[in-house]
């Protein structure tokens, strides 16, 4: 075990666990951030994507070490504005069904509208592809993706 000093949407946490520890399981279990998700566990299907310094990562496969004075963003630091346009886009167009991917589904939006605000469906699609919806909300996860560009873009 060692005291790790993580920041994790925009807050300084400590955690005592195993330098190994993936880092989808600190979020869960240790910081009590059950919004990202657990699914394949070896970084395939996308629903426990988080950002990390800006960049989508897959929390399942990256050990908790190497998170050390990064900056950590999860789908709850996205949803503490209430107002976040990717959030709000995901409700006026209905993308969720069954809901379990819907917060990897929103991080990798997130980071993707940062690179590229004004994307063409082909440029969605291609970014988005990695990110396992087994409902297939894919119409809906790219309307939602346009409306937010449409509308100035993600904060």
């Amino acid at each position: 075990m060692a005291k790790l000093k993580l920041t994790i949407n925009n807050r300084s946490r400590e955690v005592d666990v195993d330098p190994e520890t993936p880092l989808l399981w600190v979020l869960r279990d240790s910081i009590g951030l059950t919004g990202t998700k657990y699914s394949c566990g070896i970084g395939i299907c996308g629903s426990c994507t988080v950002l990390i310094d800006g960049e989508t990562a897959r929390s399942c496969t990256i050990p908790v070490a190497d998170a050390q004075e990064k900056s950590i963003v999860t789908i709850e630091g996205l949803a503490e504005n209430a107002d976040n346009p990717i959030i709000r886009a995901w409700l006026e167009e209905e993308v969720s069904q069954c809901g379990y991917c819907q917060p990897g589904q929103i991080i990798t939006a997130a980071a993707f509208l940062k690179k590229k605000p004004r994307p063409t469906d082909t440029d969605i699609d291609t970014a988005m592809k990695d990110t396992l919806c087994r409902c297939g909300t894919y119409p809906r996860i790219r309307r939602a993706i346009h409306r937010v560009a449409s509308e100035g873009g993600a904060k």
